[in-house]
């Protein structure tokens, strides 16, 4: 059973008919006993850092997520969702995340030529190839839609990096710990096989 975690903040049923279309069930929850029994996990996000971490403190989920990392479980964080890995979000302010990955999440600094979000389509270059990378061309295009992004301190959980104006960190990836940047659910045939080959992680 795979997971999707609801703190009503996110495009979850789009993550969720996007397993679908791969050929795998996934459920939308918020019940943490039902988290414990998944054998896997998602955490989706968009909007703000700091309303998704009070959501998800409201609703008392955040011992599960830390909960599912620190048993082994496949978890997969999607855009907001990687961010709030990481200790740190300085979006509007500055807001402790759930501290799974040490380093922060910072705004992009660029010329006038980049326009902030960086919203579209662009490549990722692979620092090492995880799992939920498998069969994907080297050449393949992600969608993304961000004003913020990753900075990790260990640059060992660094899966992929992305140039927009500068090369940041697009995806990360640590023992059972996937995250991405970009929207897997909206990157058409690539993003697929990326859900895909998460949902068959063993």
């Amino acid at each position: 059973m795979i997971a999707i975690i609801d703190y009503e903040m996110g495009n979850l049923r789009s993550v969720q008919k996007a397993f679908e279309r791969v050929g795998h069930q996934a459920i939308i929850t918020s019940d943490p006993a039902v988290l414990a029994d998944a054998q896997k996990v998602v955490l989706p996000g968009v909007g703000a850092f700091r309303d998704a971490i009070a959501a998800l403190r409201e609703r008392k989920l955040v011992e599960p997520i830390r909960a599912a990392i620190s048993r082994g479980k496949p978890f997969l964080g999607i855009c907001l969702g990687l961010q709030m890995l990481f200790e740190k979000s300085y979006e509007d302010g500055e807001y402790e995340g759930l501290g799974v990955i040490p380093g922060e999440v910072v705004r992009f600094k660029l010329p006038a030529e980049y326009k902030v979000p960086h919203m579209g389509w662009n490549q990722l270059n692979f620092r090492q190839r995880s799992p939920v990378f498998s069969g994907i061309e080297d050449s393949a295009h992600f969608y993304f839609v961000h004003s913020y992004y990753v900075v990790p301190r260990e640059a060992s959980v660094t899966a992929t990096e992305t140039e927009y104006g500068q090369p940041f960190c697009s995806s990360i990836w640590r023992d059972n710990l996937y995250a991405v940047q970009f929207h897997p659910e909206k990157s058409q045939s690539a993003g697929l096989r990326l859900l895909k080959n998460f949902a068959e992680l063993v």
